[in-house]
């Protein structure tokens, strides 16, 4: 961003990583009148929320990783003023299924059509019992987002506290089937046939190896981030791509005199009883400066290294997604005649995602297999917002889609990476090519040397590229939304062993996923600890 001038004094804050997180604490901080320094370690800010243009023969803004938003809170949108909005989906989703006849059908449901959505579920075989089944299920994830959402912005509270909030009989059975017992019984209980099943066993799968029955509750955690968002868990567009999230966040920063440096990587953070020395390097050159605070956004590896300790991943910390950007010239018609490409791929269509398949593809992934057929799901972009392509590719009719594979553990790609990642993306298009009356690999774009135009990214490429361990884009397993430490009650859930020094980024209590979360707790903690307010 800056060509690096000669740093001297100190700062209030030095923040270490500019994600979303980072850039969130940076404008509340820098808002609050304290001075800001932003150090990212690549050569663009945003880190998973970035757009960039995959393909060079094409003007497509592609949102690289991270793709939807569902956590982000309103009120934090509100508080910084941000130009950035987010769009809803016309279809919630798409879930093929066979009949008895073994002709290929499918499930549409839709965020503000229930007449169709039940019409459309009532002809699966559980018919209407099973759509009163769903409305239950769905009735129940409505009362406890309810009772989360709001808190995500509080202190940290207890189980024991959420308990005590707990009012009627719809608020306990919620919190018994999905904080308290295994998902999977709470799935089982409900939902009747394998097809609805497997789509609302997704939301506990999405970015970890988990099963519905396992005894840890990983599933159930990894399910909470997906349903709760702003009350209502409904995942929307980021109207312009992330890079409109990104920028946003870049336009109050430097508007506020953030101090903002690319290629800037933080090498060592020396804690202080009053200061904290931060070093880094910038063009083979070694700056250091002082910090009243200092804010790590990086992952748990890179956080324990700054500060000198030894870091090891747990087994549960272990990423497990697979994804996959690609731009097609023309969306593929599907082999369900009665419904439309357009109606499929305008919410989350997924692919080879029935509940007894996800339990065979779970029980091989973690025994170091690729699963085959392999679980993933689909959505494009530019059906809600074209915004994205170029004039000229929207008139053409180009769209982009992404895929989000599941069960893909970092241990399946530990040896033979290269050849691994071939293999799942072969598996991964031909699981597509079987809900498709032609092959999808027609309709993809072509670059200027014939090649397709896509990408594939595995747990290891995202270590790599996004400091994600162990390609965990959660960071490390999920954290409940409440603490079972007392002691950490009231407390913000980014706090460190070292006063001054926080958390904020997704290893942190509550983080995870594009939420902001943990930039806005780290920055509270800096603010109430030093007699500040946010001045918006």
């Amino acid at each position: 961003m800056k060509q690096m001038q000669p740093v001297s004094g100190s700062r209030d804050v030095v923040i270490v990583g500019s994600g979303h997180n980072g850039l969130i604490a940076a404008a509340y901080l820098a808002a609050a009148g304290k001075s800001v320094l932003v150090l990212e370690r690549g050569s663009q800010f945003g880190g998973a929320t970035i757009s960039r243009q995959v393909f060079p023969d094409y003007e497509a803004w592609l949102s690289r990783y991270s793709y939807l938003v569902s956590l982000l809170p309103d009120q934090i949108v509100g508080d910084l003023r941000l130009n950035f909005r987010t769009l809803r989906r016309r279809v919630s989703s798409y879930t093929p299924w066979h009949d008895a006849r073994g002709r290929q059908r499918g499930l549409l449901l839709f965020p503000d059509d229930q007449q169709r959505s039940r019409e459309s579920m009532e002809e699966l075989p559980g018919g209407a019992e099973e759509w009163r089944g769903y409305l239950k299920f769905t009735a129940l994830q409505s009362e406890l987002a309810a009772l989360i959402a709001p808190s995500f912005l509080q202190p940290l509270q207890t189980r024991q506290q959420f308990q005590q909030q707990l009012r009627t009989k719809e608020q306990c059975e919620a919190w018994d089937g999905f904080v308290e017992r295994p998902l999977g019984e709470a799935i089982e209980r409900y939902l009747l046939t394998d097809t609805v099943r497997g789509l609302v066993m997704t939301d506990g799968k999405i970015g970890v190896l988990a099963g519905p029955h396992d005894a840890d509750l990983l599933q159930n955690r990894c399910f909470l981030y997906h349903i709760c968002g702003n009350g209502t868990g409904e995942w929307r567009v980021p109207e312009g791509g992330m890079r409109s999230l990104t920028g946003a966040l870049m336009q109050r920063c430097m508007e506020a005199g953030v101090e903002l440096y690319t290629e800037s990587p933080a090498v060592r953070v020396e804690p202080g009883t009053k200061w904290h020395r931060v070093t880094w390097l910038h063009e083979g050159r070694e700056y250091g400066i002082d910090a009243g605070a200092v804010l790590l956004n990086a992952g748990p590896r890179t956080t324990a290294s700054l500060l000198g300790q030894t870091w090891q991943a747990a087994d549960r910390d272990e990423g497990s997604v697979i994804k996959i950007n690609m731009l097609l010239q023309r969306l593929p018609r599907l082999k369900d005649r009665d419904v439309s490409a357009q109606d499929a791929f305008a919410g989350t269509l997924h692919i080879d995602e029935g509940y007894a398949q996800m339990l065979d593809s779970y029980r091989l992934a973690a025994a170091g297999q690729i699963p085959d057929p392999a679980p993933g799901e689909i959505y494009c972009h530019t059906l809600t917002d074209p915004s994205i392509l170029s004039p000229a590719l929207q008139a053409a009719g180009f769209h982009t889609l992404t895929l989000f594979g599941l069960d893909m553990p970092w241990r399946l790609f530990e040896e033979s990476h290269d050849q691994r990642r071939q293999l799942v993306l072969s598996r991964y298009l031909d699981g597509l090519n079987r809900l498709c009356a032609e092959p999808i690999q027609d309709c993809l774009a072509r670059d200027a040397n014939g090649s397709m135009c896509l990408e594939i990214h595995t747990p290891q490429d995202l270590q790599h590229e996004l400091d994600l361990d162990r390609g965990n884009i959660f960071h490390n397993q999920p954290s409940w939304f409440f603490t079972d430490d007392v002691a950490a009650a009231g407390g913000r859930g980014v706090e460190t062993e070292w006063p001054g020094i926080y958390l904020a980024g997704s290893s942190a209590v509550r983080g995870g996923a594009i939420s902001g979360i943990p930039g806005y707790h780290a920055a509270r903690c800096v603010l109430e600890g030093q007699g500040s307010s946010y001045r918006g």
